[in-house]
């Protein structure tokens, strides 16, 4: 008899340290009553009473998912690899686990859907300049659409675009072409520039007789100065004529 009522006695005992559990600081409890939403508890020690009453406990912390890599065709019909990074967390654990059955998996699927979604729209050059404008965009749809769920997502990055060797080829062939279109527009204007300055050097120098004299003896005298070389150099007969009118 004694037995049975020390059986009987920590039984009792490991019922009621079953109904005590304690929840961190970034968890919560959702506690169902005889299978209907009860009230979320926490953080802190909680009772839950066994057999009518159920816990599950949700991680209110931010959660980093990787999104696998996807397979992207642009709008201008370019197949491109791509993955990203999405940062979300809980915000309603109510809602995270009555609303949706997985909510991580739930956000992973629908993560990897509107990343093929937002990036089809896009063309090949946007997604290698633009990311910080598909970023956000990518993210205010997630963080919509899991608004029922209870989650908030902060934050959305793509990591990579890979792109096959005869594209990446072809990107480079293209980028060299803009170089060299670059160099002929800054090498034309240079042309352009040095012609206007030439003409209205020369614009000068015929309406002064003496400054065309004076550049005339300038040139002489760089030429003078090569003295491995001789130079024969034709005296014009304009340059004496105002030495000659006295």
């Amino acid at each position: 008899m004694n037995y049975f009522f020390l059986s009987l006695f920590l039984l009792v005992l490991a019922f009621l340290f079953s109904m005590f559990r304690i929840m961190r600081e970034y968890e919560r409890a959702v506690v169902f009553l005889l299978g209907r939403f009860y009230r979320v508890k926490g953080p802190g020690l909680i009772v839950v009473v066994p057999v009518i009453q159920q816990m599950v406990r949700v991680d209110l912390r931010t959660i980093v998912m990787d999104v696998p890599t996807q397979d992207v065709i642009s709008r201008d019909n370019v197949s491109v690899k791509v993955n990203a990074v999405v940062y979300y967390r809980v915000v309603d654990a109510q809602q995270a686990i009555i609303n949706v059955e997985n909510y991580n998996d739930a956000t992973s699927q629908l993560a990897q859907t509107t990343l093929r979604s937002v990036l089809g729209q896009h063309e090949l050059d946007e997604m290698l300049s633009a990311r910080d404008e598909l970023n956000a965009d990518i993210q205010q749809i997630l963080d919509k659409q899991t608004d029922n769920w209870g989650i908030k997502v902060s934050n959305v990055e793509i990591k990579h675009v890979d792109l096959d060797e005869q594209m990446v080829r072809a990107i480079a062939k293209q980028a060299e072409a803009e170089r060299v279109r670059r160099a002929k527009v800054i090498h034309a204007n240079g042309e352009l520039e040095a012609s206007e300055k030439l003409r209205e050097a020369a614009k000068v120098l015929s309406e002064q007789p003496s400054a065309l004299q004076l550049r005339y003896l300038q040139t002489l005298t760089e030429i003078s100065s090569d003295k491995t070389n001789t130079v024969v150099f034709p005296l014009p007969i304009d340059l004496v004529k105002p030495f000659t009118k006295q």
